[in-house]
């Protein structure tokens, strides 16, 4: 097996709750919360530990608040490598409606960064980085994070042969996608996107999923990423190789929470990588590990009884892209 480093650079003390309707101006009433560790990267290593695998977990933190994070990982059992942020550790919220059911989720952007702090992140994550191994960068940059920092890491980690696995979103997302990034290695393995941003980057609507295919065997022959997967929510995932593309439905399960689905999708597919798998194995395995996603409470993520189960109901289908 490969290994594996996460890198959270903008972590949260998850705190989930329920009140029995959302109304404006009024004090709702909640149920005592609870809190865990939050944050992409984190996720990932967490699911990674649940699926019988080892990360090690490079976390930035601050404050009371990170170090109310510390003591909620070292409760995971993690493998953290601790990062000294330039600001508080930030908090999260999320409040469910028991009269609809839905579910509110409150998010918070987390302290400022700088040029010493970023040049001190590059320095200390090319350090970490797992010779021949892979690196995860998940979850949302804090401000201050240049809009090409996944190109930045994908360079520092270079000269130890490890390969990036990115699941970002926003400006970031967008220049990378924007900036084909065939540098030595080719050490961008894998780039995760939800339907969503796809959509934003693409500028059309991806409404099939021979429209995601297409749009994602499109970044993997410009030379983004090696591997591109856009995820469809309900309806599976697609998965872009230079061989062709697939993809997998996820079985009906009865959904109780979101969270985590993505990162439990990631974590899965990681670990398939790193066991050697090829893409379309990992892709159902990552696709059994966000259908147990949802079956959980609130900020719980993905058990490996659930994914063990639902994995032979995940079927991998080769697809034909649609180019626009």
């Amino acid at each position: 097996m490969h290994d594996i480093l996460t890198i959270t650079l903008n972590p949260a003390v998850d705190m989930s709750t329920a009140t029995d309707c959302l109304k404006p101006g009024q004090k709702l009433r909640c149920d005592a919360p609870s809190s865990d560790p939050g944050g992409g990267g984190i996720n990932v290593s967490r699911v990674i530990a649940t699926l019988g695998g080892h990360s090690r977990a490079l976390v930035a933190m601050g404050g009371l608040a990170g170090q109310a994070l510390k003591t909620l990982l070292e409760q995971e059992d993690l493998d953290v490598l601790p990062f000294h942020a330039p600001g508080d550790t930030r908090a999260s919220f999320a409040v469910r409606d028991r009269a609809t059911g839905q579910q509110y989720r409150f998010v918070l952007p987390g302290p400022q960064w700088g040029e010493t702090r970023l040049a001190d992140i590059l320095r200390l994550s090319a350090e970490a980085a797992p010779i021949g191994g892979y690196v995860v960068l998940s979850g949302s940059l804090p401000p201050g994070i240049p809009d090409d920092f996944p190109l930045q890491l994908a360079r520092a980690i270079a000269p130890r042969r490890a390969e990036l696995i990115a699941d970002i979103s926003g400006a970031a997302l967008a220049t990378l996608c924007a900036r084909p990034a065939k540098i030595a290695a080719d050490p961008i393995a894998l780039l995760r996107m939800n339907r969503s941003e796809a959509r934003s980057v693409a500028g059309r609507p991806l409404a099939k999923r021979e429209d995601s295919a297409g749009f994602a065997s499109a970044l993997v022959h410009k030379g983004v990423a090696r591997l591109v997967v856009v995820a469809r929510g309900a309806d599976g995932s697609v998965l872009a190789t230079p061989d062709g593309c697939f993809h997998c439905a996820p079985p009906e399960v009865e959904v109780v929470s979101k969270i985590g689905a993505g990162d439990s999708f990631v974590g899965a597919f990681t670990l398939a990588l790193a066991h050697g798998l090829p893409p379309q194995e990992a892709l159902r395995r990552g696709t059994a590990a966000s259908s147990a996603a949802v079956l959980t409470e609130a900020t719980e993520l993905c058990t490996r009884a659930d994914a063990d189960r639902l994995l032979p109901l995940c079927r991998v289908e080769p697809l034909m892209a649609h180019t626009a």
